[in-house]
């Protein structure tokens, strides 16, 4: 581990923005109303599903179309888990998730076999049989599959009266907490052993092979791994918009939601993913408000924006600005060593 004035520089700068951040973070459903606070909530839980497809994706190189799936496991999980048993959301958590990594799983045994085009295709197969299967087996009120949690929505608790008095601020919260949690695990997961291999991986598959990495292992950990993370992004969704809906239209644009906040934010980036679904939800709902008369018109002017963004910043918003400040840091240096020069 480097250490010097430099390093210790950068963690104090690392600790003051991370500080920085989750205040801003806690601040925003005290300053906003439930409206505002349900769109940041949003966004979080789109950032966990997006920090679980940048692991497979950008670290490892499987593409995936699919992952509205996942996210749609996870919700109607905890959806029939607390409005047909009476389970409290928290406990629904764990079972979302196992459920979702057990079937993430599943689906990436195929990825040992293809690759690239092949992949998604097969992703893209699963995203359009979820929604056949929930319309058949799930069965809520009025005969649809919607599940609605109007009734047994959680309650704030008297402790958190101070802070947290309304209940879309008690839901933004435990978002928030939830996220928080699975960004720490994802980041030490990326920079410990597991993440060289996945990178290993994705770069040269038969070298990574030479060195003793067991690509089947690597490439079905990363998918269920993946799915566990969009299987919790979907429980926190039911819990955000208290509801599970899987509708085929619904299930496609949510898949490529979690893929336009990764490459916005930036592969193969920590916060690239946390970055991009902030952008991609305030993007829609800026871009919805501008067009209010034409609402058909807003798909369009958001693609339009997208485009833009990743015609300047091809890299991603984070990629993006590491190349910025390091282009400003070799100005600097150069300019130091010019003037330490002798003349």
């Amino acid at each position: 581990m480097k250490s010097g004035p430099g390093a210790r520089r950068a963690l104090l700068i690392r600790g003051a923005t991370t500080i920085a951040v989750v205040g801003v973070l806690c601040w925003l459903p005290q300053q906003y109303g439930p409206t505002e606070t349900t769109l940041y909530a949003e966004a979080l839980f789109i950032a966990v599903a997006a920090m679980g497809l940048n692991l497979l994706t950008g670290y490892n190189g499987q593409v995936s179309i699919g992952h509205g799936a996942f996210f749609g496991l996870g919700a109607y999980a905890t959806g029939i888990l607390m409005l047909d048993h009476g389970w409290p959301f928290l406990a629904t958590l764990p079972v979302a998730a196992v459920l979702a990594a057990v079937v993430g799983a599943a689906v990436g045994f195929p990825a040992l076999r293809v690759k690239g085009l092949y992949l998604a295709l097969i992703t893209l197969g699963l995203a359009a049989l979820f929604p056949a299967l929930v319309n058949k087996f799930v069965k809520s009120t009025g005969g649809t599959s919607l599940v609605q949690l109007y009734r047994v929505r959680p309650k704030p608790p008297e402790w958190a009266s101070s802070f947290a008095a309304a209940e879309d601020q008690w839901r933004y919260y435990v978002t928030l907490v939830v996220a928080g949690v699975l960004f720490a695990l994802m980041v030490n997961l990326v920079r410990g052993r597991f993440g060289r291999a996945l990178v290993a991986v994705r770069e040269h598959e038969a070298a990574a092979e030479t060195l003793g990495i067991n690509l089947a292992r690597v490439k079905v950990s990363a998918f269920a791994i993946s799915a566990l993370y969009a299987g919790v992004a979907g429980s926190l969704a039911a819990l955000v918009r208290l509801q599970a809906n899987a509708g085929q239209i619904e299930v496609f644009q949510q898949s490529i939601i979690f893929l336009v906040a990764v490459v916005i934010g930036g592969t193969a980036t920590t916060l690239g993913p946390v970055v991009g679904a902030f952008v991609v939800v305030l993007l829609q709902d800026h871009t919805a408000d501008l067009i209010k008369d034409e609402p058909t018109l807003s798909p369009a002017l958001f693609g339009i924006t997208l485009i833009l963004l990743m015609y300047v910043l091809p890299d991603g918003l984070v990629g993006g600005c590491r190349r910025l400040f390091r282009r400003i840091r070799g100005r600097m240096h150069a300019g130091s060593a010019t003037d330490s020069a002798p003349t």
